[in-house]
């Protein structure tokens, strides 16, 4: 099974590229979109979408997520193998939110030219290396003959993909805002200490009651809680947190426990 991430929308002809050489090179493929929907260039978001959904397909499920504004540049083009999953995209961060969820085991380089398109383009890394990839790891080709193993050189780990915790004060970030108008950060369940949140955002300071559900406030009222992610997210019940207290993905959010 091979899943699809990208920024590249439904208008234009190259999401429908990318599957035409998954499935010219494995015809029994079975490709499930995630979302073309990820902003222009917002990795972050991107990210996020991958790294809500990746733990809940099969074993051994090949994820190609593509927001890559350095295409064509020296930035690496990676796979990485964890203990669940392949991860398929550019080295530059929007695989590891999912990725550090599970145990890397290898992460390789996309350097061999026999898993690529024979002509690639210095702009659609997608469909002319990322997409072939994909079919071959799905068809059984071992991701140690796609390039050499990274051992030394780090990868890209951005702030989206870390906390920032100094005596119990942790500095995250906004990692996406849903239809609804929830902030999601990316602070995960497991640092959150207490029943009383104190969350810092660029337009406002809040002292919220950490809650279960959205229903156990008053309507309207702003409320903390884990979401279905995993992450701590700021909602407003039967309302938009994001139209009442200006957010958006990538804002800089602290957080304190009472």
């Amino acid at each position: 099974m091979i899943t699809l991430t990208t920024d590249f929308g439904l208008n234009d002809p190259y999401v429908a590229q990318m599957k035409g050489v998954i499935y010219t090179l494995n015809p029994n493929s079975k490709i499930i979109d995630i979302t073309h929907g990820v902003d222009k260039f917002n990795i972050c978001m991107g990210a996020f979408m991958l790294a809500s959904v990746a733990p809940y397909f099969p074993v051994g499920t090949v994820h190609v997520a593509i927001v890559d504004p350095g295409v064509g540049t020296e930035r690496r083009a990676i796979v990485v193998q964890t203990n669940q999953a392949f991860f398929v995209g550019p080295d530059n961060g929007i695989l590891m939110l999912a990725a550090q969820q599970q145990d890397i085991k290898h992460v390789y380089e996309l350097s061999n030219p026999k898993f690529r398109l024979p002509k690639v383009s210095h702009t659609f890394h997608g469909r002319d290396i990322f997409a072939p990839v994909a079919a071959h790891i799905d068809s059984g080709i071992s991701v140690a003959e796609f390039g050499s193993e990274i051992t030394q050189q780090p990868l890209l780990t951005p702030k989206f993909a870390s906390i920032q915790n100094i005596n119990g004060t942790l500095t995250g970030q906004i990692l996406y805002v849903d239809s609804f108008g929830n902030a999601v950060t990316n602070i995960p369940s497991e640092l959150i200490q207490s029943q009383t949140v104190n969350v810092s955002l660029p337009q406002v300071v809040l002292k919220l009651a950490l809650r279960e559900t959205y229903a156990q406030t008053n309507s309207k009222e702003a409320v903390a809680l884990v979401g279905s992610h995993g992450f701590l997210e700021l909602a407003l019940n039967q309302d938009s947190f994001a139209k009442k207290y200006p957010v958006r993905t990538g804002d800089p959010v602290t957080v304190t426990f009472a």
